[in-house]
């Protein structure tokens, strides 16, 4: 499909009003360069995406320099969280790590702060990439599973669903998880949901009997169990010592 007159002109004149004001956009090997540093593992993506970014060589999509800034931080998550995955870093991990930034950046109000945060951004993924790799080697099957399992916390989930979800059979996928990753399906399933209720409890005002019904615990009581048998205390006395706010 041809552009249309009017939006040929305005390309024309964004390459003529480039041009007069010396805006060169970073060069595609420059670019890659800061994500190829995230799939390595190598936290100097972080410096790399500083140098960028203090020679000026980001791209214009708004007059306002405040939110041409937040665009572009917006862009390099999306960019940092496909790199990371590609090098293993669970599809749900990366993003939720993309959203957790974006939120942070969402309220600065300064430049500097922002750049400050994405140069922090982009060390984390690469850390990140780099914790993955010292995780034993895992299936695409048991791979999938946990995506399933993390996506699904909320839901009562049993190794016979997460099974039937990968189209195999219950006894080969419960030979298969414990083989790789050390622990059968429903202790990883229960440890999921002791991890997301330890971040509820420091990071929210959600009541106890709220969380356990959220994450799908059969009872109050039960969850008090798990929660007591995977950290050593109840839930009580989790949030009074490390909630925050």
């Amino acid at each position: 499909m041809a552009s249309s007159p009017s939006r040929e002109k305005q390309l024309r004149y964004m390459e003529y009003y480039h041009r007069e004001n010396g805006i060169r956009h970073h060069s595609i090997d420059e670019d890659e360069y800061q994500y190829e540093l995230i799939k390595a593992g190598n936290p100097k993506a972080g410096e790399e995406t500083r140098k960028i970014l203090e020679a000026g060589l980001t791209g214009h999509i708004s007059e306002d320099p405040l939110r041409n800034a937040k665009y572009l931080f917006v862009a390099c998550a999306a960019l940092a969280s496909r790199a990371a995955m590609s090098a293993g870093v669970a599809s749900e991990r990366a993003n939720t790590i993309s959203d957790y930034y974006i939120l942070k950046m969402d309220v600065l109000t300064s430049i500097d702060a922002i750049r400050d945060l994405q140069v922090n951004m982009m060390e984390f993924f690469a850390k990140e990439v780099a914790e993955t790799e010292k995780q034993p080697v895992i299936s695409r099957d048991i791979s999938k599973a946990m995506d399933f399992i993390y996506e699904n916390l909320h839901e009562p989930l049993t190794v016979e669903g997460v099974a039937d979800h990968l189209g195999i059979s219950r006894s080969y996928f419960s030979t298969l998880f414990h083989e790789e990753t050390g622990e059968t399906c429903s202790e990883y399933i229960a440890r999921k949901r002791i991890e997301a209720a330890r971040n509820m409890l420091r990071y929210s005002d959600f009541s106890q009997s709220l969380i356990a019904s959220t994450l799908a615990f059969s009872s109050q009581s039960h969850f008090i169990r798990v929660f007591r048998k995977y950290t050593g205390m109840t839930p009580n006395e989790y949030k009074k010592r490390y909630a925050e706010g």
